[in-house]
């Protein structure tokens, strides 16, 4: 371009940034999924590299010049924009150093808590998750006056611009106190109907991958660009061209992958979505993770789980596992999959019960960011915040705080975007239900485009052009509203 404008320039600046960002990405997903564990420290300094050189690429004068001068036209740019400033705003405040040595501690600590869960040995992991939060105090400490927020907020905001924990603390106390009537009530209706029938393995880990991808694929994703892997915690990574999503598979029980690949699919399809004319451009980018987690949970909780897609499920199951029909067919599997547990392991809850869990991380975290928890008094906080919201205790670490890869790769903030998803998906089921009455007719032929077209015009090519309550606002006729939750698990539950 013979003379470019500044937001011409800035354009090209932050598809740089996104490009270098999408390379750390795919190091991210090999780590997880392919890297031999000796291979740790080399990625941690290849991760530090690729952020320093994101870094000072957002914090360069240039672009705080052209930022200052850039003018913009119509929604979009508008948008894009004012993303832009809010991104500079968050990088200026964080000295390159500090960036360099978070990429360099999460990675080192992402990898012993893998050892570490398996032998259940917090005490092995407790320093270097002890560094990790200590660079991340610093980082909510920088951030915090540059925007204006108190250093708890101001990680909500990496993760779900515009939303607070004074917007999500009571919205979890209501939910807290919905819980304690609800569950019991759920329990009880719950004994009073037959037992479900366990499907009887082995099942074949290959049978289960070649399902896997068949399903994937089935809810609308396109593996010309996609993969699937395996990993010890399942995620969805890589690019909006390069979907990657990971499960793990044990051979006693199909459903823990399953129901992970549905979930991870509806993350893909949310970045399979996302406006290709605005793609590496802050306004192209998904608009946030508890978007980010409707989109995961609006498939595998609205629309898998529901009576109309188990009566296809079923059948699929059968023919490829064989043996009794009996455990395969849909009243049972309902009964399976939707039944109410008071367990130990988020990513196995229970939708009802899953917000408790999330409620636990929610506090622990402001107190380990806050400094009123210690990171060596953790174990001990969170078996009595188990017991204090679910009635029951961890027998040790690898079924409490070693759980969870999050704050061991330095994810502080990020908790709330789970249930704040899960409240969001069920008001965006609402509204695609009224809008297209046949998604249940079409969910019972296995088929989710219905859905996947009313997503993809009034979330996905949105972008990040709208924030979490305005997006919803658009879509429902309102903003984030719990009721419909509520309702969903009642009707669900109770009904």
């Amino acid at each position: 371009m013979a003379n470019p404008t500044a937001y011409d320039r800035l354009i090209d600046r932050f598809a740089r940034i996104a490009t270098i960002n999408e390379c750390a990405s795919m190091l991210g997903w090999d780590a997880a999924a392919m890297m031999p564990s000796g291979g740790g420290a080399a990625r941690g300094d290849q991760m530090a590299v690729l952020a320093g050189l994101a870094h000072a690429e957002l914090t360069d004068r240039r672009t705080g010049d052209d930022l200052a001068e850039a003018e913009a036209v119509g929604e979009w740019q508008t948008a894009n924009l004012t993303l832009m400033r809010h991104a500079y705003v968050r990088a200026t405040a964080l000295p390159a150093d500090l960036v360099e040595a978070q990429a360099r501690a999460n990675s080192s600590c992402e990898k012993v808590w893998r050892e570490a869960r398996k032998a259940s040995d917090f005490a092995q992991v407790r320093p270097y998750l002890e560094e990790v939060i200590r660079l991340t105090q610093q980082e909510a400490a920088a951030l915090a006056p540059a925007l204006g927020l108190s250093p708890y907020d101001a990680l909500m905001d990496g993760n779900q611009r515009g939303v607070g924990a004074a917007d999500v603390t009571p919205v979890f106390a209501a939910y807290e106190g919905f819980l304690a009537t609800a569950l019991p009530a759920a329990e009880e209706r719950q004994a009073r109907q037959p037992e479900p029938i366990r499907p009887q393995g082995p099942f074949s880990i290959v049978a289960q991958e070649a399902l896997c991808r068949r399903l994937s694929e089935r809810l609308g994703l396109d593996f010309t660009h996609a993969r699937l892997d395996r990993s010890a915690h399942p995620f969805s990574g890589g690019t909006a061209t390069d979907v990657r999503i990971t499960t793990r598979y044990v051979e006693s029980d199909f459903t823990q992958a399953v129901l992970a690949v549905v979930h991870e699919t509806g993350h893909a399809l949310y970045e399979r979505g996302l406006p290709s004319d605005h793609a590496r451009q802050p306004v192209g980018e998904a608009a946030g993770m508890a978007v980010h987690e409707s989109q995961s949970l609006i498939v595998e909780m609205q629309a898998c789980r529901s009576d109309a897609f188990l009566s296809w499920l079923g059948p699929e199951l059968l023919a490829t596992f064989g043996g009794d029909a009996e455990p395969y067919r849909p009243e049972n599997l309902g009964r399976l999959w939707r039944r109410v547990e008071r367990s130990f392991i988020r990513v196995e809850a229970d939708e009802m019960t899953y917000p408790a869990h999330v409620i636990l991380r929610f506090r622990l975290e402001q107190a380990l960011m806050s400094g009123d928890l210690r990171a060596a008094d953790l174990p001990g906080a969170w078996n009595e915040g188990m017991k204090a919201l679910l009635g029951i205790v961890p027998p040790d670490d690898a079924q409490g705080c070693l759980q969870d890869i999050h704050w061991y790769d330095g994810a502080f903030g990020y908790f709330p975007s789970y249930t704040l998803g899960a409240m969001a998906a069920a008001q965006l089921m609402m509204a695609a239900r009224r809008a297209v009455p046949d998604i249940d007719a079409a969910l019972g032929r296995g088929d989710l485009s219905p859905l996947l077209g009313w997503l993809r015009v009034n979330v996905h090519a949105i972008g990040s052009r709208l924030g979490f309550n305005d997006l919803l606002r658009a879509a429902t006729g309102k903003p984030l509203d719990p009721a419909d939750f509520q309702a969903h698990l009642t009707a669900r539950y109770l009904g």
